[in-house]
């Protein structure tokens, strides 16, 4: 079906009647990556069709920068208010994972300060609760497997190791070839003596001699710099805004990964790089 008869069908539907209609967008930064922001532009000019609704956006993103990134247009036309939510603090997340403990578990199984662990463990992975869920139910499951009966504190260490090493290894090996490549430039660079800090430019630069050695199309500068934000909402690497004057702003990128899963990490890219 034609875009603009699906636009013209949703109008015709929303107009039915007098209401207020409200439009969540969620990660909405993901998408205006996949699609450009032109829609969002669209959605902004619908009440000037609208005879009976009125129409609000909610757009919900991790990125703190996303704004900055879209057209003058755009944001001249969304009109938008901020709102930042702050990450859950342990105390918030410890009640959190009290409340599905109670359902998951039999209490009395858990030692004194596994709850309050994980919740540590999970504030300074910027407040992520699914992240403290997951912290307890690996512990849970390498408990069971130890024929402990007891999940105590050494397993919420061992689950963060494992839950840590599993979801980079994973990321890696399961991103599309042209991240591979991008991630494989920051992996050099780091380990390259000649660079004390890594730009974006220099990671563009080291991406386009890879893909001349391994013959991949070269994506554009622009492109990269999406996928580099990426990896930093992934964890894979620290991408720090800075200003350099007059030749204006670059990102300083630094590697997260540990020296383990690095390794690790390597022999992948290089299976499915063949390098």
């Amino acid at each position: 079906m034609p875009t603009d008869a699906i636009y013209n069908k949703f109008i015709e539907i929303i107009d039915q009647e007098k209401k207020i209609v409200l439009l969540i967008l969620d990660e909405i930064d993901q998408a205006v990556k996949k699609i450009s922001d032109n829609f969002i532009y669209t959605l902004t000019r619908l009440n000037s069709e609208l005879k009976n609704t009125q129409i609000g956006i909610v757009g919900i993103s991790n990125s703190l920068t996303f704004m900055d990134d879209l057209d003058p247009r755009v944001r001249s036309s969304l009109g938008e208010e901020e709102i930042v939510f702050p990450p859950y603090n342990a105390l918030q997340l410890r009640d959190i994972l009290t409340e599905r403990a109670e359902q998951a578990f039999n209490m009395e199984i858990l030692q004194e300060g596994v709850i309050a662990k994980c919740a540590a463990f999970a504030a300074r992975e910027h407040g992520d609760a699914r992240r403290a869920l997951d912290l307890l139910r690996v512990a849970g499951e390498l408990a069971e497997r130890e024929g402990s009966e007891t999940v105590k504190l050494k397993h919420i260490d061992t689950a963060n190791n494992k839950i840590e090493k599993d979801k980079m290894l994973e990321i890696i090996e399961n991103e599309p070839k042209q991240f591979q490549l991008v991630l494989h430039s920051i992996m050099q660079l780091t380990e390259d003596k000649n660079f004390e800090k890594i730009f974006t430019g220099d990671i563009f630069n080291r991406y386009q001699n890879i893909c001349e050695i391994t013959k991949n199309e070269i994506l554009t500068q622009r492109r990269i710099s999406d996928i580099i934000a990426e990896f930093d909402m992934l964890g894979l690497i620290n991408a720090k805004v800075i200003s350099k004057g007059r030749q204006g702003r670059t990102r300083e990128i630094k590697l997260m990964l540990s020296k383990n899963i690095t390794e690790k990490a390597k022999d992948i890219l290089k299976k499915s790089l063949d390098l």
